[in-house]
């Protein structure tokens, strides 16, 4: 029903910056909320940051506050992740995922609240 497809993803140096981006598509016929995930190499899968179907919420982990931004464009189906100041730690293949939502100000956490998910993009940040 919905497809996400990530891109953006690269190789950078600490202190540089990427924007992700993630493309929707596919018929829906509920308002979703969007959000970003990451999962490093033999680690759990993690929230990253999440915003609401209208854009008025977000919320983000600790250890990204401040320095990354979600955002979305439900015109173009488009949902964004601005990161900037990027660490080593921030290393990991960046999922986003759509999750199901009667409400346009829902921003869902957890993995299993997800309906959707995108194949990941790697995000390398050397030292």
């Amino acid at each position: 029903q919905v497809q996400l497809v990530e891109s953006g993803g690269g190789l950078v140096q600490a202190g540089g910056s990427l924007r992700l981006s993630c493309a929707a598509s596919g018929r829906t016929f509920s308002y979703y909320a969007m959000g970003w995930f990451r999962q490093a190499p033999g680690k759990e899968r993690e929230f990253v940051a999440t915003i609401s179907w209208s854009g008025g919420r977000t919320y983000y982990a600790d250890s990204v506050k401040g320095r990354f931004t979600i955002s979305r464009d439900n015109a173009k189906n488009t949902v964004y992740l601005q990161m900037i100041s990027l660490q080593p730690e921030d290393t990991a293949v960046y999922y986003c995922a759509a999750a199901r939502t009667a409400s346009t100000s829902h921003t869902p956490i957890g993995e299993y609240t997800y309906d959707y998910w995108g194949q990941g993009t790697q995000v390398t940040v050397s030292s």
